[in-house]
């Protein structure tokens, strides 16, 4: 697990998200990446080989969002992996809350690692999600 700059992330990460967020799941390849990109910190999971198999991102307002694995990797740890470093960095940051938009499909991973559910549930780019947040404090 290294924490990176996009400059850094960008030729490992942004592959893996559009093979996941537009190959898997239909998300228009226009939205996928996007000017925050580059203001955000990246976290990237390697497997034993060094190919990156996750990836999410901490956006300056202490937003994490992005969180992707490989479909081989589901359920092995490595969400979690990525989740806790984040959420750490953005505990280093000083920030007294973390909030994510959850794919609703997600929402229960999210639950197990401390975020509650907040309002309605939505959707985005074709996806229902669920806005929730985790208290740092």
């Amino acid at each position: 697990m290294q924490l990176m700059t996009w400059e850094a992330a960008q030729p490992v990460a942004a592959p893996l998200r559009f093979a996941i967020f537009v190959g898997e799941q239909n998300v228009p390849a226009g939205i996928e990446l996007d000017d925050m990109d580059g203001k955000c910190l990246h976290a990237v999971a390697f497997d034993e080989a060094g190919k990156a198999i996750g990836t999410g991102r901490l956006l300056p307002e202490g937003k994490i969002g992005r969180m992707a694995v490989v479909k081989e990797w589901r359920r092995r740890g490595v969400g979690a992996d990525l989740l806790e470093a984040l959420v750490g960095e953005a505990r280093r940051r000083g920030f007294r809350e973390v909030k994510l938009s959850a794919q609703l499909q997600a929402a229960e991973f999210y639950r197990a690692h401390g975020f509650v559910a907040e309002g309605k549930v939505y959707e985005e780019a074709g996806i229902l999600h669920q806005a929730m947040r985790r208290s740092l404090a």
